[in-house]
């Protein structure tokens, strides 16, 4: 008879695991991103398991508003095949420029409430960026820092450009899990605009794609390229990856490249050139680096810069399209360049190197910290290399008008402290502005 009975309670037990205590409708990892245009805001999060509805409350003095979206299965590609959902919910017909109180989940469960503000309308305004990549869950020294500045008020967006949490799918994704947690109270406020680095491979890139929410319309729709307008700026960020994993084929590469390319054309008819003047792209691995690793931007004929015959030139389409400003990472540390071209130093002058100068400024900035620790440089520093730093920390990005953008790199390991700064003066943008030849 106890043998029946303990067989009973067993059933039981599996039937009603979810009341006594499995079940996981709660939402976490909440995250923002930019929608389509300046009254679309995406708000992303994850529950272990259904919910039937993904519901945003929202509103300017209590969340009388409500937006509802989707949820999709996502399976883990490690042994343990988990699985969770992924929310989605476009917050339509905002208000450009107003602030909102919010807070996402179901009838089995509510976030946290958070605040986001609306993009303000037009481009006659200054947005500011955190600008950094390769952040794990080990060692993210710039965690606190960042979190901090943007609960202050210091940011209107983060450009992460690329390695997330060392790795996304260590684990079984419990590592991408904890990443989330933790840059919630980041991406919770702001938009965190993202592009894919090779940290985000596994099972083809599958929890990069999955987890993240970047603007659809004319990109891919898996987050892999795509493009926004923000203030003076049009900001375009890519994969890099393509041309480094065999998952793509050569078809996908240019597909890419076609997009890039045909986004630029549209980026520079004379009406959107002239309300957004400033045309800044975010990709993982760098076309220059001086660092001691032998990775591709280390070498002469860089895949990444030259398309490796895989492709055409991605430096010689920004140049020839009047890119102002690349942003890149991978390496483990901070570089900025002399505006160069084909490894030509083409300075504004010599007292003014960043005023109207004749080829693009690239940044690496992929040290905000993870357990791989620093990359080294050289010892001979390049002609085309301006300053090199080995300080963990990230870059910080103004974008004050239609001529002046300014950047600074801050130092986390010397408590906040400015260790470079610069400011990018254009009178002119576009094609043709360039004779760095």
């Amino acid at each position: 008879m106890s043998t029946m009975v303990a067989s009973i309670c067993a059933v039981l037990l599996c039937l009603f695991s979810h009341v006594l205590g499995g079940f996981y409708g709660q939402p976490e990892q909440v995250h923002l991103s930019y929608g389509e245009d300046a009254t679309t805001m995406v708000v992303t999060w994850v529950t272990k398991d259904p919910t039937n509805t993904s519901i945003v409350e929202y509103g300017t003095n209590d969340m009388n508003m409500i937006a509802k979206g989707v949820a999709d299965l996502f399976t883990d590609g490690g042994p343990e095949k988990r699985i969770f959902y992924t929310h989605r919910v476009k917050v339509m017909n905002l208000t450009p420029g107003q602030k909102y109180m919010y807070h996402c989940g179901s009838h089995l469960g509510w976030s946290d409430i958070f605040t986001f503000t609306a993009m303000p309308p037009g481009s006659d305004w200054s947005p500011r960026f955190a600008v950094y990549g390769d952040m794990g869950n080990i060692n993210a020294q710039s965690m606190g820092r960042l979190q901090e500045e943007t609960q202050r008020g210091h940011f209107d967006a983060i450009l992460h450009v690329g390695d997330m949490a060392y790795n996304m799918d260590t684990d079984n994704a419990r590592f991408g899990d904890e990443f989330m947690r933790q840059v919630e109270a980041v991406a919770a406020y702001i938009p965190y605009m993202t592009c894919v680095g090779n940290h985000e491979s596994a099972y083809n890139f599958s929890n990069y794609r999955e987890r993240f929410t970047m603007p659809a319309a004319g990109g891919d729709g898996q987050n892999l390229w795509w493009s926004f307008n923000i203030g003076p700026a049009h900001i375009i960020a890519f994969s890099t990856e393509v041309y480094f994993y065999t998952s793509y084929g050569t078809a996908q590469i240019m597909n890419q490249f076609s997009w890039i390319e045909q986004d630029l054309i549209e980026a520079n008819k004379p009406e959107n050139r002239q309300a957004r003047p400033w045309i800044i792209t975010m990709g993982h691995r760098p076309a220059y680096c001086s660092n001691t690793d032998g990775d591709d931007c280390t070498k002469h004929q860089s895949i990444v810069r030259t398309g490796g015959g895989k492709s055409p030139s991605l430096e010689t389409l920004f140049y020839k399209a009047g890119v102002d400003l690349q942003f890149w990472a991978h390496e483990h540390s901070y570089e900025r360049e002399w505006p160069v071209y084909n490894f030509k130093v083409c300075n504004g002058s010599l007292d003014a190197p960043y005023t109207n100068p004749p080829a693009p400024v690239h940044i690496v900035t992929g040290s905000a910290g993870c357990q791989e620790r620093h990359d080294p440089f050289i010892a001979d520093k390049p002609d085309w290399s301006a300053i090199r730093l080995d300080d963990y920390g990230y870059t910080r990005m103004t974008i004050h008008n239609r001529t002046h953008l300014y950047m600074e790199q801050v130092s986390d390991d010397q408590d906040g402290k400015i260790v470079d700064k610069v400011m990018l003066i254009k009178d002119k943008h576009g094609p043709g502005t360039y004779n760095c030849m």
